[in-house]
């Protein structure tokens, strides 16, 4: 579960370094995903990948710190095939948009299999997602973790309106601030669940 912890720092630490230094990238209106296009696309494609692998290491970790009780089989399940959506989304690159890399047009742009595909990978792994955050409120609710449960839940939440907008809103501004905010948000969740479990889990297994 200590992947947990670093997956989501160390996924937006290396996408804001890239977001705030290659030229042409505006964060307003860019999502991160495009950060894999380029002459140093393969730095955003290798943090997709990485976080993935780590997202599935937290996921197994789950699977031992849950059992038994409400959530454990499904949200070890919904975290893995997140993590699962990260390393294909690394694989099959979002096709370049709204002029970035330089050189792109502003709209009009080609639609390709592997930007297809990325999208497919990251609709699937995000409804994986919050569908995470709700069993794990469930599971907070049912131990009477009220805190947890409610933050677990509003993450859910905020991170689907925040995917929708996205998907609406046509690069807009408020979209993408919307979606970027949603994500931090959903890096935060995951990494403060980890750390959580795993200080619950550490002094059973050490005993």
């Amino acid at each position: 579960m200590a992947y947990g912890v670093l997956a989501g720092p160390s996924y937006v630490l290396v996408s804001l370094a890239q977001a705030l230094t290659r030229d042409g990238f505006d964060l307003t209106r860019h999502a991160w995903s495009l950060l894999a296009n380029g002459g140093l696309g393969w730095i955003q494609i290798g943090n997709l990948v990485m976080t993935g692998l780590m997202t599935c290491a937290l996921a197994l970790g789950l699977r031992r710190g849950l059992a038994p009780g409400t959530g454990a089989v499904w949200a070890p399940r919904l975290l893995g095939a997140y993590g699962l959506s990260l390393v294909a989304a690394g694989a099959f690159r979002a096709d370049p948009a709204l002029g970035f890399p330089i050189g792109t047009p502003q709209t009009g742009t080609a639609v390709t299999w592997h930007g297809t595909l990325h999208f497919l990978a990251g609709g699937i792994g995000f409804a994986c997602l919050v569908a995470a955050c709700l069993v794990l409120g469930r599971r907070f609710s049912a131990e009477g973790r009220r805190g947890w449960a409610a933050f677990s839940r509003s993450t859910g939440v905020l991170f689907l309106a925040g995917f929708l907008a996205m998907a609406a809103g046509g690069g807009a501004v408020w979209s993408n601030l919307a979606f970027t905010g949603a994500v931090v948000l959903a890096w935060a969740w995951v990494s403060a669940v980890a750390a959580h479990l795993y200080r619950r889990a550490t002094p059973a297994s050490a005993a």
